[in-house]
């Protein structure tokens, strides 16, 4: 049986427990669509973040998994769906290096399986593929944008650039509406706690709250474009309503390092400290209580490092009307204040 909601449009959002999806979600609400909230059932937890933003009631939940095609014609099958988002994915890179095979099968395979279900069964649905910054990998130029090569450094960004690749030739091979989205970092408080910067909100909350005695990071020189993931949900919307399907860059065009993300975090939290040591010696003591609050372990470094990324959102501003609301002290203060609060 089809679904009908009469004249409502209906989209399709996959991985929507994660940040980006509970964001998205939350916007495509706010513009009037019906929204299908789709993902393994094992990966919607709780549902914490809808219910943080308060649109759990308002949301189809169905399950859904990227690597059964046949869950996905069934769910095609029954909806007709006007945009489709692909945001599900084994999204954590350091992960990638041990599950290198499952994550090609979701991160890789699985955009492809939706494009096969949309060409045979949908080809007037607009399709949207979150593809990542970490496609480009070890990069020789400073500021990246649509036409930089890649040059990927995990499973992860190489699963990542075959579901790239494959949305832009499915839209060049078969006249689909098939845009990627070439997101560099982006943060919220609805960030995961895998994921370093959350990492270093929450536990550094937990130190000041005395709930913790100390963090332990990887590399801290690793530097990166740091957005707010409510802007980039924007992005991807604007980019399934132009009349010419295409891909783009969406960043903040500026770069800071990990230890400067620490270093902000501290300042907002009030917690001073000296900073002493190099390498994995490297230690944050703090100037109150003289004890050892941040470390440096070796565990936390990847096989294959990605020293540097900096995009160019130059393309999304001409033609998207689209850039970034948020700077990094706007992010790393609503990080914070959102732990806190939690924590307490």
């Amino acid at each position: 049986m089809v679904v009908n909601f009469m004249d409502k449009k209906i989209a399709l959002v996959t991985g929507s427990a994660g940040q980006d999806g509970s964001y998205l979600c939350e916007l495509l609400i706010r513009k009037k669509y019906k929204v299908v909230a789709a993902d393994r059932r094992s990966s919607r937890d709780n549902g914490w973040r809808h219910k943080e933003l308060r649109i759990n009631e308002k949301l189809i939940y169905e399950d859904f998994d990227l690597t059964d095609i046949n869950s996905i014609i069934s769910l095609f099958q029954r909806y007709k769906f006007k945009e489709v988002y692909n945001l599900a994915a084994q999204s954590f890179v350091g992960s990638s290096f041990s599950t290198p095979i499952s994550t090609s099968n979701v991160t890789g395979l699985g955009p492809l399986r939706i494009l096969e279900t949309i060409k045979n069964f949908s080809p007037k649905t607009k399709f949207y593929q979150a593809s990542s910054s970490e496609m480009f990998g070890k990069v020789y130029t400073k500021i990246l944008d649509e036409k930089t090569r890649f040059n990927p450094r995990s499973p992860y960004a190489v699963s990542k650039l075959f579901g790239h690749e494959i949305t832009k030739n499915y839209r060049e091979s078969y006249g689909l509406f098939c845009c990627s989205g070439i997101l560099f970092n982006h943060e919220s408080p609805l960030r995961g706690e895998e994921f370093v910067t959350r990492k270093i909100s929450k536990q550094l909350a937990e130190i000041k709250l005395g709930k913790r005695k100390y963090l332990e990071l990887g590399n801290i020189y690793a530097k990166r474009d740091w957005g707010h993931a409510k802007d980039y949900v924007e992005a991807m919307w604007k980019m399934l309503q132009q009349k010419k399907p295409d891909d783009y860059v969406i960043a903040t065009n500026t770069v800071y390092s990990v230890k400067f993300f620490i270093k902000e975090c501290l300042k907002y939290l009030n917690l001073p400290v000296i900073w002493k040591g190099k390498g994995i010696k490297e230690v944050a003591i703090d100037r109150n209580s003289k004890k050892v609050i941040i470390k440096i372990n070796p565990k936390y470094y990847r096989p294959a490092e990605v020293d540097y990324l900096r995009g160019s959102y130059a393309k999304a501003k001409k033609i998207l009307k689209w850039e970034p609301k948020h700077n990094i002290t706007d992010l790393i203060k609503d990080m914070i204040k959102s732990d806190l609060s939690r924590l307490s």
